[in-house]
């Protein structure tokens, strides 16, 4: 199965209202960037095992890693939890910027 399709699973998956709101979610984030990159990171390691909860991907961003390595990623992740839904926001040099901006709005 294709990216698009390992995501349209995966919100179809989730409870109301989650579903319809990660669906939303996504929408908007596609607006904002029709041509980015779409990831699906299932949560299972390469043995199988579950390490973390499913998560759909957007953008390209580049980790660099204190020892001088780096590995491709997403910008921008969206993920189901039990109590709600995960939004990552990654590659923002200003570590303190998104909850100095938006911390009193959205908690």
């Amino acid at each position: 199965m294709n990216v698009q399709g390992q995501i349209k699973e995966y919100i179809a998956g989730q409870p109301e209202p989650k579903g319809s709101d990660m669906q939303e979610l996504h929408c908007t984030i596609l607006e904002i960037k029709p041509a980015c990159k779409l990831w699906f990171l299932d949560g299972e390691d390469s043995n199988g095992k579950t390490v973390s909860n499913p998560n759909i991907g957007y953008g390209l961003h580049t980790i660099k890693y204190a020892d001088g390595k780096t590995r491709e990623f997403y910008q921008i992740g969206l993920s189901a939890n039990t109590t709600g839904i995960s939004v990552y926001i990654l590659g923002i040099d200003d570590k303190k910027y998104l909850a100095n901006t938006y911390g009193k709005k959205i908690g």
